[in-house]
């Protein structure tokens, strides 16, 4: 305890969040003496030495200060026990994407400008009921897209985040690159600020949905709360800045259409490639079919498993150029058998709980789950439908696989439920190996990011395998 300690004895030491440490001594008089503390940030390597009882030594400018008022920016803007709290790549992520938030607010203002100009605002000639149905029946347009949007794609936004939050940007880009043309045609300015207000509605369904399943990446500490909201202080510091930067940049363009389409499309690239560069920084460490697929030729051709950070890197970002194979997952039972003889030679060689189809003429797999299928059977399953497409590509396999492939390439596509069954075999040697890597490496597999409908179904032969 304290009060045994010996004058000058250190006795306990605190530290907040990832700050240096400063100790407690004992005083002659028995009272507790805190030494100076301080705070660095990972990535910084200078560290600010904070004075004790909060005075700066007299220097305006000293560390003292410059260590308070870091730390106060640090409380506002980002999550609390930054960069504990977050993953790894918040930092480069929150930079970049600050960066295109600024240059899409300068854009907006652009966009801004020529919307109202269209609506007749400084026209004597403009009345208000003209302007106020052009803006009705641009934010109906708005509406019913957004709706639309969510029902066809909402599912799929969680699977390919990145490949989605880049398209939303892209989009919001033609969006207001089309309201600043809108007054050009005067003619079909109700029908271009309306498909523009369409397209912002389903940026704005797209990034928000990527957005949180961001944010569900980023937080580290059940804090998504907190890294959602922090994010948001930051994005209106920088809408703010942009605000500010506008209200310089628009009399110097107003008279003169073709300086400010010029600075329109100087900001829609410097908008468009600091949303590449945001995206690119994200190292996702659970797996959606494009990693899946990278991970799993890698390990076919090489026989190991590649890091989160190389397979993020090389991951495609436009979304809707999937390559072959075309891999289906939680496929209706119905869909596929027609016959007891059909279903029973599906069935037949699955010992998992899913089974698996494979169109060879369209290199399409189908898989149907058990209800007592996991996320290890689903990432089984898919990897599965992968190898088979594997079988079909070139590049070095495994001695089984290269056998099978032989087989594949010579014999006819009725074979297929043979290979199937074949590859069932092939895979109880490779799969937990391969699963074993992926924990190895830094990959999550207790939950992914695959694309899986929600039908499931149950079969006459149950699976003696254990199901995960």
């Amino acid at each position: 305890m304290a009060e045994d300690g010996a004058p000058g004895t250190a006795v306990c030491s605190e530290q907040f969040g990832s700050g240096t440490a400063r100790g407690c001594r004992v005083a002659a008089d028995g009272s507790l003496q805190w030494e100076p503390g301080g705070w660095h940030w990972r990535g910084f390597s200078r560290v600010f030495q904070a004075k004790p009882d909060g005075r700066d030594g007299g220097g305006g400018g000293s560390p003292g200060t410059a260590s308070r008022t870091l730390a106060g920016l640090q409380a506002v803007f980002l999550p609390q026990g930054f960069p504990e709290s977050v993953s790894p790549d918040y930092l480069p992520y929150q930079l970049w994407d600050s960066v295109q938030a600024f240059a899409s607010s300068l854009s907006g203002s652009l966009a801004t400008q020529a919307v109202l100009l269209g609506l007749g605002v400084g026209n004597a000639k403009a009345t208000v009921s003209a302007a106020t149905a052009t803006w009705l029946v641009k934010d109906s347009t708005g509406m019913l897209g957004r709706i639309i949007f969510a029902w066809w794609k909402g599912s799929k936004l969680d699977c390919n985040a990145k490949q989605w939050r880049l398209f939303a940007d892209i989009l919001n880009d033609i969006a207001m690159f089309l309201e600043i043309m809108a007054p050009v045609f005067p003619v079909c300015f109700t029908m271009t600020v309306s498909t523009s207000n369409l397209a912002k509605c389903i940026v704005s369904v797209a990034g928000g949905a990527t957005r949180a399943a961001l944010t569900v990446h980023q937080a580290r500490r059940n804090n998504m709360a907190d890294v959602s909201a922090k994010d948001s202080s930051q994005e209106t510091l920088v809408n703010l800045a942009g605000l500010l930067v506008s209200l310089l940049m628009l009399p110097l363009v107003s008279g003169c259409p073709s300086v400010s389409l010029g600075c329109f499309f100087l900001l829609t690239a410097l908008h468009i490639y600091a949303n590449y560069r945001a995206v690119r920084a994200l190292v996702m460490e659970t797996l959606n079919e494009s990693r899946l697929r990278l991970v799993l030729k890698h390990f076919l051709q090489q026989g190991e498993v590649l890091d989160p950070t190389p397979a993020n890197q090389m991951e495609p970002l436009w979304t809707g150029f999937s390559p072959s194979p075309a891999l289906s997952l939680g496929v209706p039972l119905h869909c596929l058998v027609s016959s007891m003889s059909e279903l029973q030679q599906l069935i037949d060689g699955h010992q998992e709980p899913y089974l698996l189809c494979w169109d060879q003429s369209r290199n399409q797999v189908q898989v149907v789950l058990s209800q007592m299928a996991g996320p290890e059977t689903v990432l089984r399953a898919a990897t599965h439908g992968l190898v088979l497409g594997a079988l079909r590509e070139d590049g070095p396999l495994p001695g089984e696989l290269e056998e099978l492939r032989r087989w594949v390439r010579a014999g006819p596509e009725k074979d297929s439920w043979v290979v199937v069954k074949e590859t069932h075999k092939v895979l109880d040697k490779l799969f937990p190996k391969f699963l074993k890597g992926l924990q190895a490496a830094g990959w999550k597999t207790e939950k992914h990011q695959l694309e899986v409908d929600e039908w499931r179904a149950s079969w006459l032969q149950t699976p003696e395998k254990k199901v995960s």
